[in-house]
């Protein structure tokens, strides 16, 4: 993974932004574009591209149905062939090993690896054939303009989800200016030092918590392993999502943010609209809305909250972690709307924003979690743990280091508004502080090997 990123960063991203500058016209660029985002997901599993590619064909197909004399099954096809390539690639040995616990049975694994990305292209797909559906001029009859839209190397394997209609004009005519380059370039680095400064530094403490024996955590180091777990999973996808929107703005596409500041949230709902914005916004256009949302009294409100938030869990990876996170936080959303979670008293109050921590905290250790037992001995420690638990505590302790604890404060500051005051107004000191973390991010890949891409499952 080392190699790998230090490649991308030191030859092929540089190398197709300069083509893509010297190249004439905007059919050229795209098909630049194009041929590198097939070679970026190729450079990761050159086996599945294929797969993408029928995926593509597949919408792309739907989309003409969807448009033309028959657009439910065009519709109809997208959802089921989606769906089933999820089921196949992603969730098949989560049923069979669900069905061998519960009936006994010992049914073999498929032991098909997870391609990469494929929770991101599938929801793209899906969302341009439902909103031709809804939509009929949105459609596209270039099959080249889907596939670049679906396999945009920026965006392919970690989001955010992009939606067609908003890119739409930037893949016929974008003009890229220095100054837009530059703040492309700037939020790439940003991005990338997100992920490599901090969420690394704070995932090799979570990692070393989360693999100690049940009996030895303590409380001491299951709390420092979940508040830095908390704080690695945010600096990995939001710099992840920077970097994506960075390198977009550098090519000439303008991407939507994809994160605001979820841990100011007083409220698990307003948490939601901070957090993942471009996944909780796709879940609410297409199935939230569509089962009704909120116009058909306050309990259907709740059960298809509680099925968006199911979905989301599932989303995100085949293990009942990840859909008891969903329903732990689809939980708190329904306890806020009934009145039982006093959320508007709450909200703007310090013990809102307490409240709203403790229940992520909690939800990313159960989602951090390898199993459910693991997950209940964290819970189990966080708050009866008392004592020494020497094994937990000298792990702990020895991570402790000046530069850790350095890294532990930035991240609790970055992850608030405030350290925007911090940002320095002069151009020439912004581009100095960028090329200052670049260089910083050279050292680090070059001389590190922890380099995790906990998104992968997705």
């Amino acid at each position: 993974m080392v190699f790998s990123s230090a490649i991308f960063l030191f030859i092929f991203l540089p190398v197709v932004f300069v083509l893509d500058r010297v190249l004439p016209n905007v059919r050229v660029k795209n098909m630049l574009l194009l041929i590198a985002s097939l070679i970026f997901y190729s450079f990761g599993q050159p086996v599945y591209l294929p797969l993408l590619l029928l995926s593509v064909v597949l919408n792309y197909a739907c989309g003409l149905l969807a448009a033309g004399k028959y657009p439910k099954l065009g519709v109809g096809i997208a959802v089921v062939g989606g769906v089933g390539l999820l089921a196949v690639f992603k969730y098949a040995d989560f049923a069979l090993g669900t069905i061998n616990d519960l009936l006994g049975m010992s049914v073999p694994m498929t032991g098909i690896a997870l391609p990469i990305g494929i929770s991101f292209f599938t929801f793209q797909g899906l969302s341009y054939v439902i909103d031709v559906y809804r939509d009929r001029s949105v459609v596209s009859r270039s099959f080249v303009k889907i596939l670049l839209y679906i396999s945009y190397f920026p965006q392919l394997i970690a989001g955010p989800i992009v939606k067609y209609h908003d890119i739409e004009k930037e893949i016929d005519q974008r003009r890229t200016t220095p100054h837009e380059i530059a703040l492309g370039i700037r939020r790439f680095i940003c991005g990338l030092s997100k992920k490599l400064l901090i969420s690394n530094v704070m995932g090799q403490m979570a990692d070393a918590v989360f693999a100690l024996p049940a009996g030895e955590i303590g409380m001491f180091a299951a709390w420092m392993g979940a508040i830095c777990y908390t704080l690695q999973i945010y600096f990995d996808f939001s710099g992840y999502s920077d970097m994506a929107i960075g390198m977009g703005r550098m090519f000439g596409f303008h991407f939507l943010e994809n994160f605001d500041y979820p841990y100011t949230a007083t409220t698990i709902q307003e948490f939601w609209r901070r957090w993942h914005i471009s996944l909780s916004t796709w879940f609410r256009d297409y199935l939230y809305i569509p089962l009704g949302g909120n116009r058909k009294g306050r309990v259907r409100t709740w059960v298809n909250r509680v099925i968006v938030f199911f979905t989301t869990g599932l989303w995100h990876g085949a293990n009942w972690t990840f859909v008891l996170w969903g329903l732990w936080h689809g939980l708190f959303s329904v306890l806020e709307d009934s009145g039982i979670v006093p959320a508007r008293r709450l909200k703007g109050r310090v013990l809102g924003h307490l409240y709203t921590m403790l229940v992520v905290v909690l939800g990313f250790t159960l989602f951090r979690a390898a199993s459910l037992a693991q997950a209940g001995a964290m819970f189990s420690a966080m708050f009866t743990g008392i004592g020494l638990h020497w094994a937990g505590t000298v792990t702990v302790c020895s991570l402790l280091t000046p530069m850790f604890l350095l890294t532990l404060f930035l991240a609790l500051l970055l992850s608030i508004p405030t350290a925007k005051r911090f940002q320095p107004k002069n151009e020439v000191l912004t581009l100095a502080g960028a090329m200052v973390l670049l260089v910083l991010c050279m050292f680090n890949l070059s001389a590190g090997t922890f380099n995790p891409f906990i998104y992968f499952q997705f």
